[in-house]
């Protein structure tokens, strides 16, 4: 919003205007000029004129630009992964998902093999969930394909474990019903209880951790020239995937130990 040629043009006073307001965007978008005028002991004169600099017709559009720049600027940060995953943790300290993640376990146990089902970033870790549960014991296959055929007669007394951050991914609920009209328990993770998935599931365990979406523009021009389509990157964190899935693949291991 601030250009090198603009802050250059400042002088003294309307340099710690400048000063001010970096430090508290949030805050300016939604004051009237005489309160920032008084918290930067400035005129509003002065006010008035920096915000011609920046090419404002006065203060109102001033205002209008800034709040434009951080709902821009709000896209495009990362938040720190340690919030979310501190809180997880801090929840499972309670025993909030002990109790699911051992239902969970004691049906894999009694089960010939697992299926793991998913798309995307949740595909990824049907794999590697697929991967560590056959490491302790437990035959595991995995489909990050939603269009993969499944014959479910080849898979007798078998539980399927389906993953999705949202619990709305449609080929994924088309899988589970396929499976459930075929008498196969279905084990869900996802980030809420109260998803589809969640509840079409026979055992849910949900994490709870603030879902991370990158709003993408992906020029094309397939159809159209320069067509811009706004997609979004799902950037919420696996961590507490991984911790449940690793869980509960020990908690089996202790099941077949015994």
């Amino acid at each position: 919003m601030f250009t090198s040629e603009i802050i250059a043009s400042l002088n003294e006073l309307e340099t710690s205007l400048y000063n001010y307001i970096c430090k508290n965007e949030d805050k300016v978008a939604y004051m009237r000029i005489r309160e920032l005028a008084e918290e930067t002991h400035v005129s509003t004169s002065t006010i008035l004129r920096f915000c011609k600099k920046l090419n404002c017709e006065g203060f109102s559009e001033f205002k209008t630009k800034m709040k434009l720049h951080l709902e821009e600027t709000k896209k495009k940060n990362i938040k720190n992964i340690e919030h979310s995953v501190l809180e997880f943790f801090e929840r499972i300290s309670q025993g909030t998902i002990e109790e699911n993640v051992k239902m969970a376990a004691n049906l894999v146990a009694e089960s010939n093999n697992v299926i793991f089902i998913g798309i995307g970033s949740s595909g990824i870790m049907a794999e590697y969930g697929a991967r560590y549960f056959s490491s302790v014991g437990k035959f595991s296959m995995y489909i990050k394909d939603p269009y993969f055929p499944i014959h479910t007669k080849l898979l007798s007394n078998s539980v399927a474990i389906a993953l999705s951050v949202s619990g709305e991914t449609p080929p994924i609920i088309s899988h589970i019903n396929q499976l459930k009209e075929q008498g196969i328990k279905v084990i869900s993770i996802t980030n809420s209880k109260y998803s589809t998935i969640a509840k079409i599931s026979d055992i849910n365990v949900s994490y709870y951790v603030a879902e991370e979406r990158f709003e993408t523009s992906n020029s094309h021009n397939l159809h159209h020239v320069n067509e811009n389509e706004v997609t979004y990157s799902d950037i919420t964190t696996q961590v507490p995937v991984v911790y449940i899935l690793e869980s509960i693949a020990r908690e089996i291991y202790k099941l077949n130990d015994n």
